[in-house]
């Protein structure tokens, strides 16, 4: 009989090559029975620049992809969309922002489509990147960035529902506002149909699930590297109405959302119904030893709750 996965949070995590896991920023899709994770490849030497409105600063080494078929030993597939650093004018050069790759699968066109933030060093230039795939571990071919619904985009994520219509999750309006956003038929680009939601409550970091016909987004506030409260809402369509409902998180720490900032949530289901809250512990001045917090999300009284745990197991 297999021994239960254990999962130990703000650790570093190694790959079964050895190597410590690069993929902050990221999610997880589910394919054909395998998990991938894709997330940002930060470059190793951490940097500082004044002149820039977050200060410290990590190359951009493209999109990396693990895959698992277990959530716990994860093998290294490869920068799955490669930087550009032979064109200073690419969005893909390593002086550039590529941050909060998320990938889902499209059906109908049996493509693997990929969103991302784009921005340049100071986020002024606020777009939304698009790349594409035949396979979940690539190579993915950039399709260019535009800023979506003719406004300004920086966290984000999207979300596939079950009937396949897919969304963009999206700080605008300088992060004044997170617009959804109805993806057309083939994931790369938007119908002109979206909503805004918590107008000027400065909210970013989403990320989307769905739980027994309800829909719910996590988020946190806006500090730059440094953790805060984060910020779970509710509705029952993805364009309709978000009514917050509070911190989901509890105990020591929890108003500083264990000292990490939402990405993703990833529900395995299985017997006990599982679903993973994914944060990422940012260390601005060492970005590439940012560490992965995985907590198991349960329900409260109707309500998302997560909990510390120093280590728990992945019992499905």
């Amino acid at each position: 009989m297999e021994s239960p996965k254990t999962i130990v949070p703000g650790t570093v995590w190694y790959d079964t090559d050895g190597n410590p896991i690069n993929a902050h920023g990221g999610g997880i899709m589910y394919h054909d029975g395998v998990y991938y994770w894709y997330g940002e490849y930060k470059g190793d030497s951490t940097y500082y620049r004044d002149d820039i409105c977050v200060g410290w600063r990590a190359e951009a080494g493209g999109v990396s992809c693990y895959s698992s078929t277990d959530l716990e030993n994860w093998k290294f597939e490869g920068v799955v969309l490669l930087s550009e650093p032979d064109d200073v004018h690419s969005d893909l050069h390593p002086s550039q922002i590529i941050e909060r790759p998320k990938v889902i699968y499209n059906d109908k066109t049996k493509k693997f489509v990929m969103w991302m933030h784009i921005d340049d060093p100071n986020y002024e230039k606020a777009h939304t990147g698009i790349a594409v795939s035949d396979s979940p571990t690539g190579l993915f071919t950039y399709l260019g960035s535009f800023k979506p619904n003719g406004g300004d985009s920086r966290d984000q994520t999207i979300f596939k529902d079950d009937d396949g219509r897919a969304y963009h999750i999206y700080s605008s309006e300088w992060n004044k506002t997170l617009y959804i956003g109805l993806l057309n038929n083939d994931y790369t680009q938007h119908t002109g149909v979206y909503t805004r939601n918590f107008i000027d409550q400065y909210r970013e970091a989403p990320a989307v699930f769905k739980h027994k016909g309800k829909y719910y987004i996590i988020s946190s506030g806006c500090t730059g590297w440094d953790s805060n409260t984060a910020q779970c809402a509710v509705a029952d369509s993805m364009l309709g109405e978000w009514k917050v409902i509070g911190n989901p998180c509890i105990g020591e720490d929890a108003e500083k959302t264990y000292y990490a900032q939402s990405t993703y949530v990833l529900p395995i289901g299985g017997k006990k119904g599982l679903i993973i809250a994914m944060f990422d512990r940012w260390n601005k001045t060492d970005l590439d030893d940012s560490r992965y917090v995985w907590l198991p999300l349960t329900f409260r009284d109707g309500k998302p709750v997560i909990e510390w745990k120093d280590e728990w197991v992945l019992a499905e």
